[in-house]
């Protein structure tokens, strides 16, 4: 019996997007906001400010490429494209250490404000959010291992609810906690402090805007990437930005830098937005601050339950674009009835993930800052790579369609470049040249990362007797004007048969056709064609 097989589907609208952009993106304060104010102290707004501006410019390059090559695998996807393989795996490999760093810090911080919401603070103490962050990551793999998940599933009324509550903290905040007294003494260089301190404190406020590529990952499922993911990315970004440094300002004030530290970044590291629900204790009645503590743990456990899940997703959606242009092992392009991408991928996501907070807390003692050092790495690496991309393509590929092109643009040597990518590739270059000198989690583990997947690169390669530089295809890039409805496979058994398959599924995808897949039974000439057959 003929049975549909699918891949990756374009399912997603333009909500669908936000929601899930806008509830990765928005994850980020619950995280990064008392990492980088152990930092930044009294200047945490400004640089929360500076890396949001950087981060919308860096937007509009991952909206032009994702628009005009709205495939899976986000910025390795385009970097592929304009330069070559080897380029596009390092850019990828990169990214997969953030999802892995990001995935890690949401499990871990999740405990954290699970404890406030259920009155219980003994989840914030170790080993119990260690245990806990690593038992929600076995979780998700499990759920993912045994039923496909839609990523956008509840993800519109989390976003909705975490707006609103966020929302509310930003307006009793203004009203109760922010006064001309408050933002002489919150903001500003605090005591011992130089604008030198500013430099340390930038590649970690990178961490106060994650998601731009698990938002990118997703132009293979959006219904219409040309339009929809531009619009979707630029609404949650933009509404991300003036949340985080509000509630920032907000928490300044409620917490103003003394001592060459804010009780935001010490204190209430792992939870600063329960922290700032704490600070109203004496200026709201002591029942709506405990409803206010509980909405924001509620809220906080959700959002940040959604980010360690999309991690996992971007990963295999990661690893299968790798690995369809023979930069992984085959197998991880594969598709799985049940899982959808594969399960190898998934576990080892996991494994990384659990061993990432296992070994984050043996060797740095469990201090986040390491891990948010780490991540910048990665991202500033892609963002670089990204953008330069981009400009490669306007050169290289003029006549390339462009669904939506980053504006305004300039002329240099008689190329139309966008002026966003010409001035954000150098300055997260500088910033990534920051961070390898001010924190030796990028320094050091950074290149290390990198160093292993280049031999994991090479090995496959010289497995399949590529070079590296080589472009491989994969088995969509077929002629434009090739048009399918319905792919007939014949099933058998062996590696040919699933090449068929694998093949068959990779034109469908895109195309937007369907497989069906039949099998042939010998009957006896004895016995006739529509008869029943025989036992």
């Amino acid at each position: 019996m003929a049975r549909k097989v699918r891949g990756f589907e374009r399912i997603l609208d333009a909500p669908s997007l936000f929601a899930v952009a806008y509830g990765e993106i928005a994850s980020s304060l619950y995280i990064a906001l008392g990492i980088v104010a152990a930092q930044a102290l009294g200047l945490t707004p400004l640089v929360l400010l500076l890396t949001g501006a950087l981060f919308l410019t860096v937007s509009l390059s991952y909206a032009e490429g994702t628009a005009a090559l709205p495939e899976t695998g986000g910025a390795a996807t385009f970097v592929r494209r304009a330069f070559n393989d080897l380029a596009g795996f390092v850019t990828g490999w990169a990214l997969f250490l953030d999802f892995l760093i990001v995935m890690a810090l949401s499990a871990l911080f999740m405990p954290h404000y699970l404890g406030a919401a259920v009155s219980a603070p003994s989840l914030r103490d170790a080993p119990w959010d260690v245990l806990i962050g690593c038992l929600v990551i076995a979780a998700i793999a499990a759920a993912r291992l045994t039923r496909r998940t839609r990523l956008y599933t509840g993800a519109l009324a989390v976003a909705i609810l975490d707006l609103a509550v966020q929302g509310l903290l930003v307006l009793l905040g203004v009203s109760f906690l922010l006064s001309p007294e408050t933002l002489r003494e919150g903001f500003g260089l605090a005591s011992g402090q130089e604008w030198g301190d500013l430099a340390f404190a930038l590649p970690l406020a990178m961490l106060a805007y994650t998601g731009l590529e698990t938002a990118a990952n997703l132009a293979e499922e959006a219904r219409e990437p040309g339009r929809t993911l531009p619009r979707s990315l630029f609404s949650a970004i933009g509404l991300v930005v003036l949340v985080t440094v509000l509630i920032a300002a907000v928490g300044l004030s409620a917490y103003p830098a003394a001592g060459g530290s804010t009780s935001l970044g010490d204190e209430w590291l792992e939870a600063p937005l329960v922290g700032i629900a704490a600070a109203f204790e004496g200026e709201l009645p002591g029942l709506l601050v405990d409803v206010l503590r509980i909405a924001i743990g509620v809220s906080g456990a959700l959002v940040l339950l959604g980010a360690a899940t999309t991690s996992v997703s971007g990963i295999t959606r990661l690893t299968y674009s790798l690995a369809e242009h023979g930069s992984l092992p085959r197998e991880f392009a594969r598709f799985e009835r049940r899982a959808l991408v594969s399960s190898q991928a998934i576990l080892i996501a996991a494994g990384l993930g659990i061993g990432t907070i296992v070994l984050n807390e043996l060797a740095a003692g469990g201090d986040p800052e390491f891990l948010a050092s780490v991540y910048s790495f990665g991202v500033l690496l892609a963002f670089t790579a990204a953008q330069l991309a981009v400009i490669w393509l306007r050169v290289r590929e003029p006549a390339l369609t462009r669904p939506f092109r980053a504006r305004p643009e300039v002329t240099i040597l008689g190329h139309r470049l966008p002026l966003a990518a010409v001035i954000g590739a150098p300055a997260t270059f500088a910033i990534w040249i920051l961070a390898l000198a001010t924190h030796p989690g990028a320094r050091y583990v950074g290149p290390l990362w990198l160093l292993a997947g280049l031999a994991v690169f090479v090995v496959v390669r010289r497995t399949a007797r590529r070079g590296l530089l080589d472009h491989v295809t994969p088995f969509e890039e077929l002629p434009p004007a090739t048009e399918f409805q319905r792919i007939l496979v014949p099933m058998k058994l062996g590696d040919i048969g699933e090449e068929m398959v694998a093949t068959a599924i990779a034109i469908a995808k895109e195309k937007g056709s369907e497989v069906l897949a039949f099998t042939v039974v010998r009957v006896p000439r004895r016995f006739p064609l529509e008869g029943e057959l025989p036992p």
